[in-house]
């Protein structure tokens, strides 16, 4: 088994996790460069809180090597707790004490902790410092969870699922407070099931599925997305329906849909085939090609593909 290197806050070689005959984890390997937002993505149970978990010392690993800011996370040294701020999936609960008093309480634990009111100003919670922990809203009560794991300010933050259930204000808030830390040279794990929030602060994602790291790149890269062709759609009317389609780029795949009678055509030149393909229309006495769309596939287009294909690969 090949050892993780220290040289990044989070390197893993060979990681799994076993529980019986159930591989909830299944030899992952990655590494997190210092200082980016790297997205942890996949659905419901195909192993990323199992594997943040273990990065961050709350489940001992079945095998692999795994290093979190060059220690052994199964060690669980008190000085390397101090550097890693946790968010984690489940609710905290705070007893009888105000938003301050928790805030507070968590903050001595650090050497040098953020200011409790600077922290709840950022969480969106400065208002309500007074009101008591068990008082707050299912939101609030996750904004307090958030300023619970950053108060510490730690070098490395994970954070499972952070904005789930939170209003639109209240995710906008979250991302700042992602981009505050990343502005500063912190390094962030995110786990989340929301594309936009991966694509609005990660340079980084990996897809998880049946346990295995199923693709691991820039999100403009990712599953390929760097290399998808361009999707050039329309549909025809009665002046186009008999028309043979103009000659087109070499490489140009076509499809026809019977029923909507759209015609959508792979590309990697989508300048090049509407080039020839307006004059065609005109000429045909239609002076616009009808619903005519350019697009490439999203990242959720090419996430839900890979889930796709990866879960038939990894039963």
């Amino acid at each position: 088994m090949p050892t993780a290197p220290t040289g990044h806050p989070v390197s893993v070689r060979g990681l799994s996790k076993d529980y019986g005959d159930v591989h909830a984890v299944r030899d992952i390997s990655l590494d997190i460069h210092r200082g980016e937002v790297f997205a942890l993505l996949g659905p419901n149970g195909a192993g990323k809180t199992t594997t943040v978990d273990i990065l961050t010392g709350v489940r001992q690993r079945t095998s692999g090597d795994v290093r979190v800011l060059g220690h052994d996370p199964a060690e669980d040294p008190r000085e390397w707790r101090a550097r890693i701020g946790v968010v984690p999936q489940t609710a905290g609960a705070y007893a009888d004490l105000t938003v301050r008093e928790v805030v507070s309480h968590f903050a001595a634990m650090y050497p040098a902790p953020l200011r409790t009111e600077q922290v709840l100003d950022m969480v969106g919670l400065g208002r309500h410092h007074r009101t008591q922990a068990l008082a707050l809203s299912g939101g609030q009560q996750r904004r307090l969870d958030v300023a619970v794991g950053v108060v510490g300010d730690p070098e490395l933050i994970f954070l499972d699922e952070p904005t789930t259930g939170l209003d639109p204000v209240a995710r906008r808030e979250a991302w700042e407070l992602v981009r505050w830390f990343a502005d500063r040279g912190r390094t962030t794990v995110l786990t989340t099931h929301y594309l936009d929030e991966a694509e609005e602060l990660a340079q980084r994602a990996g897809v998880v599925v049946g346990g295995r790291l199923a693709a691991c790149a820039p999100l403009s890269e990712l599953g390929g997305r760097d290399n998808t062709r361009t999707h050039v759609s329309f549909r025809r009317t009665a002046a186009l329906r008999d028309r043979a389609l103009p000659a087109l780029p070499p490489g140009t795949e076509t499809a026809h849909d019977d029923t909507s009678d759209t015609v959508t055509l792979r590309t990697s030149e989508p300048s090049g085939v509407l080039s020839v393909l307006l004059p065609w229309a005109r000429e045909a006495g239609s002076p616009e090609l009808p619903e005519l769309r350019v697009y490439r596939p999203t990242l959720e287009e090419i996430y839900l593909n890979l889930i796709d294909r990866e879960t038939v690969a990894c039963p």
